[in-house]
């Protein structure tokens, strides 16, 4: 009785396949998964109505970036910064210090100095250290690993933990600090984040243009 019920649903289900337009079930086929390396244009959004819907699609699109690696790493929850993709605890071991610069003897410009330095004769997929004139760690109040990104949304716009910034200062320095910029230029061997810096801050601009509304949780 098992075996003929089973069968029977079985057969329903595929007559009920059957029934669907054959353009739905192409799209079904073809519908190409969310693209991780790109980000999509501030117009793309402009259909959604409701604006606090719209704020919170432009948030999550921007969050592409954010909870990239590359952004991750420099915002970690603990003491130590981490490295790669897989977010390994940095090598050799550092910790935060005073102003995020590191600790004497192991400051953050002992090994990272003004820009991206060439590695020669070591591992084939690493090949530069990274480097920027201002090499620190997110203070500890802007940590985002661990959270989602609802509560990173909150932490950004709360002067208490974002460094004093109001909304405007926030888009001025997703969109045009270098050390932010050194995410899409990491050097060679690592994934830059995805888009362009000049996108992720227009995201930004029109998130707070709209709102500023943060996605739930």
């Amino acid at each position: 009785m098992t075996s003929r019920l089973a069968l029977a649903c079985m057969a329903g289900g595929l007559s009920l396949l059957a029934a669907l337009p054959v353009s739905f079930m192409a799209l079904a086929q073809t519908a190409p998964e969310t693209d991780k390396t790109t980000l999509k244009p501030v117009a793309s959004f402009a259909s959604i109505a409701d604006q606090k819907a719209r704020s919170v699609a432009l948030f999550e699109e921007a969050g592409k970036v954010i909870e990239h690696p590359r952004c991750l790493n420099c915002h970690p929850a603990g003491d130590r910064p981490l490295q790669t993709m897989a977010m390994h605890p940095h090598q050799p071991p550092v910790t935060r210090g005073d102003g995020g610069m590191g600790v004497p003897g192991m400051m953050c410009n002992t090994c990272h100095g003004l820009e991206n330095a060439a590695i020669v004769g070591q591992s084939p997929t690493l090949k530069s250290i990274p480097g920027n004139p201002a090499w620190h760690l997110a203070p500890i109040e802007m940590a985002w690993v661990g959270k989602s990104l609802g509560e990173i949304c909150q932490q950004l716009k709360d002067p208490k933990r974002n460094g004093g910034r109001d909304l405007s200062k926030i888009v001025e320095h997703m969109s045009h600090d270098s050390l932010v910029g050194w995410g899409w230029n990491p050097g060679d061997g690592r994934e830059p984040a995805p888009g362009t810096q000049a996108e992720f801050g227009e995201l930004i601009k029109a998130w707070v243009d709209t709102g500023a509304a943060c996605p739930a949780g």
